[in-house]
């Protein structure tokens, strides 16, 4: 039963989709991260200019310095978003030479700044800030006492500055989500459009068209093909062997039929009882005929359409064997030959079997083994129990087959190249048949120096070991 589990599109689409969602998340993490970098550099740079800028400003006067801040060093670091903005300046003491906050610079940051121009966040009157400070030497003033200048402004700039940054990268990665949905779109359309003219090709074909296929396909679509050709090829043998099947019974039944048809008008237009009587005759065993050639096919049919071989169970074959032998061993036709029957294992051989196949199989063997040889003639049925299998075989001391012919034993109507006999040809096809059912292997061959040997092996079930 063929159950539909969504569509390769939508997997397709789901997996790419998990991609892209992945790899944009990892990918706007790091906008995120850029925007926020590039707003701290930018927003770095105009305190370390604003610093500057006052440095430039510091004078001396009686040896003391002088400060007046310069609108610009303000303008600096002021921006649109009307953040508060710090500026100090400290002598070498630390104590504030100019200030307009009483925001306390940390000894610790200091130090900091005597050794190199440095950047702090703090947290003043309950907002975040950015602070910068550095220290300049007083070389050409009129006292060596180093300055340090630490100028600073709130964060709100900084905040606008990587969010906008950051909307921007948002937007170029949506538009380029959806460029790539359309382009992944297109993309599934013409990566499966091999498999929708492969369907539209098989759906076009009629129901009788087992021709192979002709199409182009990419690599991953090969096997699939190359299966669909096997699988045309398997329905094509099979229909040409029913046909042949077919052709093949109808003539096997005409033969009989005919004869009936014969006889019965002989004695329909002669007035002797005697010859009344002989077409009788004629036609019982002209029945007789078509009726055992009508239950092999039956049979024949039964056994190559009814698939469910899978409830196997345990068979005793050396007892089933014993009993068709007897069974076989009463008919009128066994009464001309030496039918016996080799030693059998003291325990019994289970094999997985069908018991109602397994007796036709054995009933075929003997049959054709009785109808194909001589009166007379010696056949013998055994089993070899083997470790891991059991060999069933048939020998007989009769004519035998042509080599050429035993490969085609197997096959409906064929019997060897012999026309001289009642048989129809079907029995060993339907050993053939039987011993597929059962997963078993068998082959013929010629005996030396004349005769026929036929052997089945079957898998033998464990535990089922014969002394």
């Amino acid at each position: 039963m063929i159950v539909v589990d969504g569509t390769l599109k939508t997997r397709l689409a789901l997996w790419l989709l998990a991609t892209v969602a992945s790899l944009g998340l990892l990918l706007l993490v790091e906008a995120y991260l850029s925007a926020t970098r590039a707003a701290e550099r930018a927003y770095d740079s105009q305190l370390e200019a604003a610093a500057l800028t006052i440095a430039e400003a510091v004078q001396w006067q009686d040896g003391q310095p002088l400060v007046e801040i310069p609108l610009a060093a303000l303008q600096i670091i002021a921006t649109r978003h009307q953040e508060r903005v710090f500026y100090a300046v400290l002598d070498a003491r630390g104590e504030p030479l100019s200030a307009n906050l009483d925001l306390a610079i940390e000894k610790r940051w200091r130090d900091a700044a005597a050794e190199r121009p440095s950047w702090h966040d703090a947290d003043h009157r309950g907002q975040p800030w950015r602070l910068h400070g550095r220290e300049f030497d007083s070389a050409g003033w009129e006292t060596q006492d180093p300055v340090q200048i630490w100028v600073g402004h709130t964060l709100a700039g900084r905040r606008s500055l990587s969010g906008e940054l950051f909307e921007h990268a948002v937007t170029r990665f949506l538009a380029m989500v959806l460029v790539a949905g359309l382009l992944m779109f297109l993309a599934m359309r013409v990566a499966l459009a091999p498999m929708r003219r492969l369907r539209h090709q098989l759906r076009r074909r009629a129901a009788d068209d087992m021709r192979p296929l002709d199409a182009r396909v990419p690599r991953e679509l090969q096997e699939l093909a190359e299966t669909l050709d096997n699988l045309f090829a398997r329905q094509r043998n099979s229909r040409d062997a029913l046909l042949r099947y077919t052709a093949d019974a109808s003539h096997q039944l005409k033969t009989p039929l005919a004869g009936l048809q014969s006889a019965s008008e002989l004695a329909l237009k002669s007035e002797d009882p005697n010859a009344w009587r002989r077409a009788l005759g004629e036609v019982h065993d002209g029945a007789a005929r078509t009726s055992r050639l009508a239950n092999q096919l039956l049979s024949l049919a039964r056994l190559r359409h009814v698939a469910d071989a899978s409830r196997l169970a345990p068979v005793d074959l050396g007892a089933l064997l014993r009993e068709t032998l007897l069974e076989w061993a009463d008919r009128d036709l066994a009464g001309a030959h030496d039918l016996g029957l080799a030693p059998l294992p003291a325990r019994p051989v289970l094999v997985p079997g069908e018991p109602w196949a397994l007796r036709e199989l054995l009933g075929n063997l003997i049959d054709n083994a009785l109808r194909y040889t001589p009166p007379g003639s010696e056949i013998t049925l055994g089993l070899n129990d083997e470790e891991e299998s059991v060999e069933l075989y048939i020998e007989d001391d009769g004519p035998g087959v042509e080599p050429s012919r035993l490969a085609r034993l197997h096959q409906p109507f064929e019997r060897g190249g012999r026309q001289d006999t009642e048989g129809s040809g079907l029995g060993l096809a339907i050993v053939d048949s039987i011993a597929r059912r059962h997963g078993a292997e068998w082959r013929v061959e010629n005996r030396t120096p004349h005769g026929l040997r036929i052997t089945l092996r079957f898998r033998r079930l464990p535990g089922a070991s014969v002394a």
